[in-house]
């Protein structure tokens, strides 16, 4: 019994000891656990901190790319003038061998203008300077019309798709071609929202250069149709030219003795109707942008020539 006293009393202090030395081992796990949740809590801040940043880079690099888009359409815009520009030196050298053949082709003049044709033409030897002035008169009007045009592509191509719109500068007029899907609903000649926002945009260049006269045509695809409204193709194509012409002077106020409807029903076509994508090319509206023949009159007159 003595022995497994002092037994006993040899053991106590040891366990006393080794419970000690627990206790600590357990608090300074405890201090760095504090401490590594105290690390994860700040690195939660950092990475938020980082997320916040790496969102403002995004938004930058959107707003770079909008730039660097922008630059590559201009970019764009300024080659196709240089290859405008290349065009008109060529035209401007061969000028005076075509000019007999370029007056000859012309067939909507008045008995005015054809009188002028004709006292131009037996002068044309012996008056180089009227050849000059009507090389100038052209290069003028090739310049105002790339002006327009660049102009038009300025204005339109912000929110439409390039798909939807197509403009092209063709001998003395420039011409804008847009898809029936923008303009019409479905099968019929009804304007939809967009197509007067497009209008707008078309109506502005309109106001501002009076000394034109605006021509809408309007096509369709070779599907028949036939409805309470719509007689055929050539109606149809009439009645969307008209809905334009009425859009363009009674919403935006455009002079009605500058306006022309035309409709050319599912003829002069663009690609092939056996397809769906090429009846689409073919379902299009064009807006003519062309000078006053009155003004063009004055061109040929010999009259004008500067002295």
């Amino acid at each position: 019994m003595k022995s497994m006293t002092r037994f006993f009393l040899l053991i106590l202090p040891l366990l006393s000891l080794s419970s000690c030395v627990t206790k600590q081992a357990y608090l300074g796990l405890q201090a760095e656990l504090d401490s590594a949740n105290q690390e994860i809590g700040n690195l939660g801040v950092t990475i938020s901190d980082y997320m916040n940043r790496l969102a403002i880079c995004e938004q930058d690099k959107e707003r770079l790319m909008g730039q660097i888009r922008t630059s590559e359409n201009e970019s764009r815009l300024r080659q196709e003038q240089i290859s405008d520009l290349r065009e008109q030196l060529q035209d401007v050298r061969s000028q005076r061998d075509m000019q007999v053949e370029r007056v000859g082709d012309l067939t909507v003049l008045s008995q005015s203008a054809n009188e002028n044709i004709r006292e131009t033409l037996s002068q044309l030897e012996k008056k180089d300077d009227y050849i000059q002035f009507l090389q100038l008169a052209k290069t003028k009007a090739d310049s105002i019309n790339l002006a327009l045009a660049v102009n038009l592509k300025s204005v339109l191509e912000k929110g439409i798709a390039d798909e939807d719109v197509e403009i092209k500068v063709d001998k003395t007029v420039v011409f804008i071609n847009l898809s029936d899907k923008m303009l019409y609903r479905t099968g019929s000649y009804t304007l939809t929202d967009r197509a007067y926002e497009v209008l707008e945009k078309i109506a502005q260049i309109v106001t501002s250069r009076p000394e034109l006269e605006v021509m809408i045509e309007g096509y369709t695809d070779n599907v028949p149709i036939k409805t309470d409204c719509i007689d055929d193709n050539w109606d149809l194509s009439v009645k969307r030219s008209t809905s334009v012409v009425r859009a363009l002077q009674y919403n935006f106020g455009i002079d009605p003795n500058r306006l022309i409807a035309a409709g050319r029903g599912e003829y002069n076509t663009l690609a092939t109707n056996d397809t769906a994508e090429g009846r689409a090319i073919n379902r299009r509206t064009r807006i003519i942008l062309l000078p006053k023949l009155n003004q063009f009159y004055d061109l040929l007159n010999p009259n004008n020539i500067p002295k």
